[in-house]
């Protein structure tokens, strides 16, 4: 029987201090979209200072929904072992839960700075994607959100490196590279959303475009996973999300666009 050691998740030991590389590349892929918005945001003539401050206020509203989110809808597991629900370098942050804690973050910022929050909210689009992007890959670290059983020759067939390859063999049997697929996904959302910044839509279509596109490819990704956090016996929660966000996205597209009859465009 084929048995693999899967990669190492601790990124550094300094004593009792241990950093996972779940945490690493969250990290990264934050500061990573970071840098971008404030390049986006200069061209626009919007001080850095508050994308910097955003991200400090954001960022831990983000994770603390993420993981109540997550919490919640795993609530059976973590009432019979309340130490675990800190302990989120084991995993366990729902990208939708951190996506509803930094919009509403956003809007009452926006409010605040009397920013307009549709203008941050697209130049923010793109780097929140690019986040989902690399943070799949600490899911892969932690050999998580993967999918349903596969052949090793489907894997190969995929082209993939060894290494991956023997990630994907968990408990037993190799898996759908899951993580793999939403994050390529989201790497061709990265480019979409950054030629449309050159179209110069209206204000907030870039960011009704990231909703739709990051959905669609959720909701067919998720139909793979084995971990799905479920509404009902049948209902996948990320998937029912995941359609309402499209359909969010579309009624506001038409209406700012064709009801309220938007003029002030992506560079105003």
């Amino acid at each position: 029987m084929e048995t693999f050691e899967p990669l190492d998740r601790v990124f550094l030991q300094i004593g009792p201090l241990t950093i996972y590389w779940y945490g690493v590349i969250i990290g990264i892929g934050i500061l990573i979209g970071l840098w971008l918005a404030i390049r986006e945001g200069e061209r626009q003539k919007i001080d850095k200072g508050n994308f910097i401050d955003l991200v400090l206020y954001g960022l831990p509203i983000s994770i603390l929904c993420a993981r109540l989110y997550y919490v919640l809808f795993n609530w059976d597991y973590y009432m019979a072992h309340p130490s675990k629900i800190l302990q989120i370098w084991e995993g366990g942050l729902a990208i939708h839960g951190g996506l509803i804690g930094a919009v509403l973050t956003a809007y009452f910022f926006c409010r605040t700075r009397k920013l307009s929050f549709w203008k941050i909210a697209d130049i923010a689009a793109p780097s929140i994607l690019i986040g989902q992007m690399l943070g799949r890959w600490g899911n892969f670290m932690n050999q998580e959100a993967y999918g349903t059983a596969v052949h090793r020759e489907f894997l190969e067939n995929l082209g993939l490196p060894n290494w991956m390859i023997q990630q994907m063999y968990i408990d037993g049997a190799y898996h759908h590279p899951t993580f793999l697929y939403e994050s390529l996904w989201s790497l061709v959302g990265v480019v979409l959303l950054l030629i449309l910044r050159r179209r110069n839509l209206l204000r907030g279509e870039m960011f009704f475009f990231y909703l739709a596109w990051y959905s669609v490819g959720r909701f067919f990704v998720e139909g793979l996973r084995t971990d799905s956090l479920m509404l009902s016996t049948s209902l996948r929660m990320a998937q029912v999300i995941s359609i309402g966000m499209i359909v969010l996205a579309m009624v506001l597209f038409i209406y700012r666009r064709f009801i309220l009859k938007v003029h002030t465009r992506y560079n105003d």
